[in-house]
């Protein structure tokens, strides 16, 4: 019988240290300047990884192997570049930096990348939730070599904090307030000591691990999560703070959210298409139901729900999948159902508050004469 090998099936989602290492690549080669222990590209550099070069395509200052002489660098976070230039500093400086702000504002995006163009690696991370112990923030064991050998080196588990912390790189510890306070002032000592103390390899060389240059660890908290811990003063002085806000600029959240949708559909193996109308309109929904304004000044009650960019963008998914594989009407007509869905997730409150501006903003746009408008308005009745 003849086995049929198949090869290994695709990820759905690579790191950004793979998604870009092209870009990486060229930059640790276009810019020799100094740099950090244990960084793998300069600051500067790593600040044009994460903002893109703005279309200016940079150039090497030698011919590299494998490497084009000139290069634009894409832009992977929308967001003002100052706030990137203050989380490359403190992470220079081997202070922790906790990146807050209202869920699905690419925190956890910007983490990613940081990491990835500081170390060469976003993998050490930390999931923080309810159920999270001190090991994650610490060491395990391997409890098979621990009976058979007792507490040895080679029976000890790094967490992923202590293996960036033996090998200067950089750690991710994601929703750190859903930890426990007990769990999460583990890394109080870390973080000043910079050393992390086994006990149990006592009077042997092994008992003390310190932290090499480089290591450093990145946070993210969600500021309206429920279920979270406070944390402690103490653990508080030990990061810097930096709020990730909401995109500013309508344009560049629109290109943004057709940029992720379009890739989203794409890995499902369709192709995108939903009218760029039909997404100007979704991302005026979501703005106005955000700010609680709409673009013409109108006041607008805000859901409790987070409307944000993340959300939007699995909306536009939605409608580009819907698009290809159940064709068979107007795609806008399905976008009522989808915005109740967003809205309904935190307080059924929110579906008034929804009917509200339907009944403000989209029928003061549909007896103006826009003719997208008033199919909007005519599908209110979808939302109830």
């Amino acid at each position: 019988m003849t086995v049929t090998e198949h090869p290994a099936p695709a990820r759905q989602v690579r790191p950004a240290e793979e998604r870009h290492a092209a870009e990486l690549a060229f930059l640790a080669a276009q810019d020799p300047g100094p740099r950090p222990p244990g960084w793998a590209l300069t600051p500067r550099a790593v600040v044009t990884f994460v903002c893109g070069s703005a279309g200016v395509e940079l150039a090497l200052p030698e011919k590299r192997e494998g490497l084009p002489a000139k290069l634009a660098i894409g832009p992977k976070f929308v967001g003002e570049r100052a706030l990137v230039e203050r989380c490359v500093v403190t992470l220079a400086g081997e202070r922790g930096l906790l990146l807050t702000g209202e869920p699905g504002t690419a925190k956890s995006m910007l983490s990613e990348l940081l990491a990835a163009a500081v170390c060469g690696t976003s993998a050490l991370t930390v999931q923080g939730t309810a159920g999270t112990t001190e090991d994650a923030f610490r060491y395990g064991w391997n409890y098979a070599l621990l009976l058979a050998q007792g507490p040895t080196p080679q029976a000890l588990v790094d967490s992923p904090v202590l293996s960036a912390m033996r090998t200067g790189r950089v750690v991710r510890v994601e929703e750190i307030t859903r930890c426990l306070p007990e769990v999460q002032d583990a890394l109080v000592s870390l973080l000043s000591d910079r050393r992390v103390t086994v006990p149990e390899l006592a009077a042997t060389e092994d008992a003390v691990v310190s932290a090499a240059p480089g290591f450093t660890v990145i946070a993210t908290a969600n500021l309206r999560d429920r279920g979270v811990s406070e944390m402690s003063a103490a653990l508080k002085r030990r990061f810097n703070f930096e709020t990730v806000e909401p995109i500013a600029d309508a344009d560049a959240e629109a290109t943004l959210i057709r940029r992720q949708a379009v890739a989203a559909v794409r890995r499902a193996g369709a192709d995108f298409g939903v009218d760029d109308a039909v997404l100007d309109a979704l991302v005026t929904v979501f703005r106005d139901l955000r700010s609680g304004r709409s673009t013409e000044g109108w006041d607008v009650e805000r859901p409790g729900t987070v409307m944000s960019t993340a959300e939007a963008v699995q909306v536009a998914a939605s409608l580009g999948l819907s698009a290809a594989y159940l064709p068979g009407g107007d795609v806008l007509d399905l976008l009522p159902g989808h915005l109740l869905g967003v809205v309904r997730k935190d307080d059924p409150a929110d579906h008034a508050r929804l009917l509200g501006y339907w009944d403000g903003p989209v029928r003061r746009r549909a007896e103006t004469g826009s003719a997208m408008w008033r199919r909007l308005w005519d599908l209110r009745g979808s939302l109830r």
